[in-house]
């Protein structure tokens, strides 16, 4: 991002803030038109090209260098005694004393790496990352999310290149969750894959398909996370701005001509494989059902989840999903 997107992203929150409250309705759009226009992300730019290659799921580039560096999470997770360890983790011979989960929450790789503690039942603690400076993640020399700290120890993506799986902390953690079940049947690892290669793909010319729906998805930034009013502001209308440019060309590099139909075929190509089952992993959901459930979470209140739901045979699945997934064994950190 250019110094002038920056002081044009800057300009339109003070004008916003002078205001004394986020614009809405046709007034936010004027916001969100001032921002693209003064916003310039090139195909050039190292940040653009790791969102356009899958590398990295999108984020605001860093505004400012003024941040200081996050405080650590010290405090656990959950006390032992607590009534969801008591619980158990379905059977789980490891259990983590502490877990913390650096986060965007709108983002469907860290929505995945959720779906699995939720299901298994592992409390956890989110913090969630300011996406202009990453404040909270200084302390990392690995600066994308989701980072799963596990008792004091770091599972992130960094062996992405390796074994090609934004599902990889989850990986390590049931490994040591269920170490003698580390055995992946064939249609299981087929399905996660199409995940992360065409399914992520489709979400985000969905998600920022027009600028209202490009300025909805950014709405959680108004409530999560320690942030000034500022930071709020100028995450929502420049991150809008931006991830809005972004999915076109998203859309044009994978080939997609209706975001909607594509969404749509996803669902019903992911139903289909389901051959009347339960869940692809039969009775019980598989690390499939939690990839793909984990990557919908996000949109399913969003405009686009809700037509994803209302055109395609999807929901009675998630709804199942849901239920076994449960309810959140999280809370959430301020730093």
């Amino acid at each position: 991002m250019t110094t002038r997107s920056i002081r044009g992203a800057a300009a339109l929150t003070r004008a916003a803030a002078a205001g004394g409250a986020a614009a809405a309705g046709a007034s936010q759009h004027r916001l969100l038109r001032a921002a693209l226009r003064d916003l310039r992300v090139g195909t050039s730019s190292p940040w653009l090209s790791e969102v356009l290659t899958g590398r990295r799921w999108p984020s605001i580039p860093s505004a400012s260098n003024g941040a200081a560096g996050a405080r650590l999470v010290s405090s656990a997770a959950a006390a032992a005694t607590s009534p969801a360890r008591e619980e158990g983790s379905r059977g789980a011979r490891f259990l983590p004393g502490d877990v913390v989960l650096y986060q965007y929450e709108a983002c469907p790789f860290c929505n995945k790496v959720k779906a699995f503690l939720d299901y298994y039942k592992i409390p956890y603690k989110v913090v969630e990352v300011n996406p202009i400076s990453k404040k909270e993640i200084k302390w990392s020399d690995y600066k994308k999310v989701p980072i799963l700290m596990v008792d004091g120890n770091p599972m992130n993506d960094s062996s992405v290149t390796l074994c090609n799986d934004r599902f990889w902390c989850v990986h390590q953690l049931f490994g040591k969750i269920h170490p003698d079940d580390l055995a992946e049947n064939e249609e299981e690892r087929k399905w996660r894959g199409w995940v992360d290669n065409h399914l992520v793909h489709v979400l985000s010319p969905n998600i920022y398909r027009t600028p209202s729906e490009a300025l909805e998805s950014f709405y959680y930034i108004t409530t999560h996370g320690n942030f000034s009013f500022m930071e709020r502001l100028i995450a929502k209308y420049s991150g809008a701005a931006a991830m809005y440019m972004v999915s076109k060309k998203l859309k044009k590099r994978h080939n997609i001509t209706d975001e909607r139909a594509a969404l749509y075929e996803a669902a019903e190509t992911w139903v289909d494989a389901l051959k009347g089952r339960p869940f692809c992993g039969g009775a019980e959901p598989n690390l499939a059902d939690l990839a793909v459930f984990g990557v919908l979470r996000p949109i399913r209140h969003l405009q686009s989840g809700k037509d994803m739901v209302e055109h395609t045979r999807i929901g009675e699945w998630y709804d199942r999903m849901q239920h076994a997934v449960g309810n959140s064994t999280r809370a959430m950190t301020q730093s």
